[in-house]
């Protein structure tokens, strides 16, 4: 824990606080993307360490919490056949569809299995020759090498009886939409040291210029987070606007570029809708067409699949940044971790879940652990 001890001890925060303070002469909002960085607000009460000028909300970059509903859907639809063995990450299993979810398809006999990594599934595929396996292949530019190495790998092997049902999404895109918003009041970005690590973070050099907006890449300790927030505030109370990197013990410019190459070799950029946000152009990757033998959506034929968000969920406007989850009028009541309404209330990394487990309500405070 040495090296992760280093980045919460209270001295250091107490420091970068107290330095934001010194540095803010005027309000801003700050978006983090990751909802891995989210928690860590959260957890550690560093919303309340800084100053009441500077305001931190949360944007989309929780991978389950995007997903679209309607991948859940073919998921559900996939997963309940007789011939399939479904693999997922487990928290997608209790992630709401229109009507049900994986964990109730599990409970009613669906062989659904959880599993660590892509490569799990394939060797599950490998095993059980008489069965087809069913990897769900969800998230950020982050979990893109491993389920693009899986898939080549199938490929190379030649099995027959695995596939993946695929639904990434992009970061850079999201962050687009938001600045192009009519709505949008963010000055600043965080940007995910996770997905940073294997693009680099020169594709967010272009956003910088566009928009006049800084861009920092945060790490996800209370420390990554404060200096994040000390760099963002120096930029726009110096009135600059350009990307830099806060995460430089993991992140470098260019990013891991034999990940970014297989990445390229096995899937390809596409239009993508995301849960509780709609269609974002060229957001998403989906499978190239000579790796189609391994498509889902397309061996099971659940490609148009359509279906729509519940009208009481807000999840939209809290993957935004419009809206905060205490703003819902069922956050923990009608939905709460147990009875989920949307996606952010289920992850890991939901925003709704952070508000949920630590935060309480607005009313309450955290301490910074030493």
């Amino acid at each position: 824990m040495k090296y992760i001890d280093e980045y919460r001890g209270e001295r250091i925060v107490q420091s970068l606080a107290a330095r934001i303070a010194q540095r803010t002469t005027r309000p801003w909002k700050l978006m983090e993307i990751c909802g891995g960085q989210t928690h860590t607000i959260m957890k550690y009460g560093l919303d309340e360490l800084i100053p009441d000028g500077i305001q931190l909300v949360h944007g989309p970059g929780c991978p389950v919490c995007v997903t679209p509903i309607e991948v859940v859907d073919k998921a559900i639809a996939i997963a309940s056949r007789p011939d399939v063995i479904f693999a997922s990450y487990g928290d997608m299993l209790r992630v709401p569809g229109s009507r049900s979810d994986l964990f109730r398809v599990k409970a009613a006999g669906g062989d659904v299995r959880i599993v660590y990594s892509p490569m799990d599934a394939v060797t599950l595929a490998r095993a059980l020759p008489q069965r087809q396996v069913v990897f769900l292949g969800i998230g950020f530019e982050t979990t893109a090498p491993p389920n693009a190495m899986a898939v080549w790998e199938a490929r190379r092997e030649g099995l027959t009886n695995f596939s993946m049902l695929v639904s990434h999404v992009l970061v850079p895109p999201a962050i687009r939409l938001l600045l192009g918003s009519t709505d949008n009041q963010v000055d600043g970005f965080i940007a995910p040291g996770h997905v940073c690590a294997v693009m680099g973070y020169w594709q967010y050099e272009s956003l910088c210029r566009e928009f006049h907006v800084p861009i920092v890449v945060g790490g996800f300790e209370p420390a990554d987070l404060l200096e994040a927030v000390d760099m963002l505030v120096a930029q726009l109370e110096e009135g600059r606007a350009v990307v830099e990197n806060q995460y430089a013990r993991s992140v470098r410019h260019e990013g891991n570029v034999p990940a970014q190459r297989i990445v390229e070799q096995v899937l390809e950029v596409c239009d993508r809708k995301w849960r509780g946000i709609g269609l974002i152009p060229r957001s998403g990757l989906r499978l190239r067409e000579e790796f189609a033998a391994f498509d889902a959506e397309r061996i099971f034929g659940v490609g148009q699949m359509t279906a729509e968000e519940p009208a009481e969920c807000i999840s939209a406007e809290v993957l935004l940044g419009l809206k905060r989850p205490t703003d819902c009028p069922v956050f923990g009541a009608a939905c709460t971790p147990q009875n989920p309404l949307g996606a952010p209330m289920v992850s890991a990394e939901g925003a709704c879940a952070a508000y949920h487990r630590y935060k309480r309500h607005a009313t309450q405070t955290a301490e910074v652990a030493g």
